[in-house]
């Protein structure tokens, strides 16, 4: 990860990244920590986090936006409407002003979404295709770090200051970054840009030049609004990566629910204990973090994935059992999953997708991988009710292991790019042509 970090501009970003992400953290569990306090009600702080994640349906659109524009300003004038968007928070006084909490959490869910996918293309194009795999893994490792302390900090921020303090705090964060990135200098690539002229495109969206009309601009519009789905459909190893990851993710939210069945009835401890399992989950976060770029370089993108997917079954598996240091040993495992997966997953989409169609294809992926994640949350929510969370943990480690079996096999469709190497500028030497005419020269003319 240091050949990475000695590039100045990858630096720069990565300080601005820091700041939002704290801010994140710090924001996430404590919006829903602040509609419980108003409202005393487990169920409305939980649906906090499903209206940060429903934005994510608008994908397609939020992925052609990002197409559209230069990625650099974008960036910063995302991270400043984020600031701007938290300022609602300051009028929260009781339960009779949820609402305002719920509107900020699903315009922050959106702009969340559209931070991601300029990022992808940032990421893109300041660092060369063989160190992608570390800048997602510094990154990753940031974030998992951060984990352990975001939501924490920002439970006793709300709890000592109050919610208004919070949101001043959040928007520093936000404001801050779009400060630091917006002296980044980006070469933006001579990529498509989106012909005034009605009803023409190009061949990366598959379109060709049209006559002017309104169907004609309906159908081009709406073509390239799925151009990111589109593209996630026809490229083998995308394809795969999705269908993989996407099954896994049908199950891996039922864990949501069934970790507190599991203190609760299976440890016989107090739900705080889950932060205490949270807490060994960053850990295992940040090791994945760390060794994410060496396992990128040994098994490639969809080797990574299937590694990630196929961690989260034996960790399962062994939740399905209650004891106390095997649970600490399972959830170490979940964490190290996470960054794997990611890790894979955003790398391959770099690597695979033209500069033009990024932003789609990005949003589209995490769309596509959260969505069912999100169903599978509250779909959990109801069979941990229903059945012994023992025999749920086994279902879920099993289809799992099965997920990364199908993502493994699959790996030759992204073979290792090997290790990368810090760049270095050789010495001009003169053409032969050159070193005669010196030499010639110096034979015509010996006092000199």
């Amino acid at each position: 990860m240091r050949t990475v970090l000695s590039r100045p501009d990858f630096r720069l970003l990565f300080g601005g990244l820091l700041a939002s992400m704290t801010a994140e953290s710090i924001l996430l569990l404590a919006l829903a920590i602040w509609v419980k306090d108003l409202t005393g009600s487990d169920g409305l702080a939980g649906a906090t986090i499903f209206v940060i994640i429903a934005p994510r349906t608008l994908a397609p659109l939020v992925g052609w936006f990002v197409d559209r524009y230069p990625r650099r300003p974008f960036f910063v004038a995302t991270n400043l409407a984020t600031a701007l968007l938290l300022t609602p928070l300051f009028a929260v006084r009781d339960a009779g002003d949820m609402w305002i909490i719920y509107g900020v959490a699903a315009l922050y869910g959106l702009s969340n979404l559209t931070v991601g996918a300029v990022l992808s293309r940032l990421i893109q194009e300041l660092v060369p295709s063989d160190l992608l795999g570390e800048a997602n893994g510094v990154l990753q490792t940031v974030r998992q770090g951060l984990r352990l302390i975001g939501p924490l900090a920002g439970a006793g921020l709300y709890a000592v200051l109050g919610g208004w303090v919070l949101a001043a705090v959040g928007m520093a964060g936000f404001v801050v970054a779009a400060a630091v990135v917006g002296t980044l200098r980006v070469a933006e690539s001579p990529d498509r840009r989106h012909s005034q002229v009605v009803g023409t495109s190009t061949a990366a969206d598959g379109l060709h030049v049209r006559p002017v009309g309104g169907a004609t601009r309906a159908r081009r519009w709406s073509s390239e609004l799925v151009a990111g789905l589109r593209h996630l459909a026809s490229e083998r190893a995308l394809r795969r990566a999705l269908v993989g990851y996407g099954l896994g993710s049908l199950v891996m939210g039922f864990t949501e629910s069934l970790i507190f069945a599991y203190v609760d009835r299976g440890l016989g401890r107090d739900a705080a204990f889950v932060g205490v399992l949270v807490t060994v989950q960053g850990i295992g976060g940040l090791v994945g973090g760390l060794c994410s770029a060496a396992v990128l370089r040994r098994v490639g993108e969809l080797g990574t994935l299937a590694v990630g997917v196929a961690f989260f079954g034996p960790a399962a598996l062994a939740l399905a059992y209650p004891n106390l240091w095997l649970g600490f040993a399972a959830v170490l495992m979940a964490g190290v999953s996470l960054p794997l997966t990611l890790v894979g997953l955003h790398t391959l989409v770099q690597r695979r997708t033209p500069p033009q169609l990024l932003g789609r294809v990005a949003a589209a992926a995490e769309a596509v991988v959260r969505c069912p994640q999100a169903l599978s949350i509250g779909v959990g929510a109801l069979v941990v009710g229903v059945l012994d969370y023992r025999l749920v943990f086994a279902l879920v480690g099993l289809a799992t292991l099965l997920a990364g079996v199908y993502l493994w096999r699959g790996r030759q469709l992204s073979p290792p790019t090997g290790p990368s190497t810090r760049p270095r500028v050789p010495a001009p030497r003169p053409a032969p042509e050159d070193r005669n005419v010196q030499v010639s020269t110096l034979a015509r003319n010996p006092g000199r």
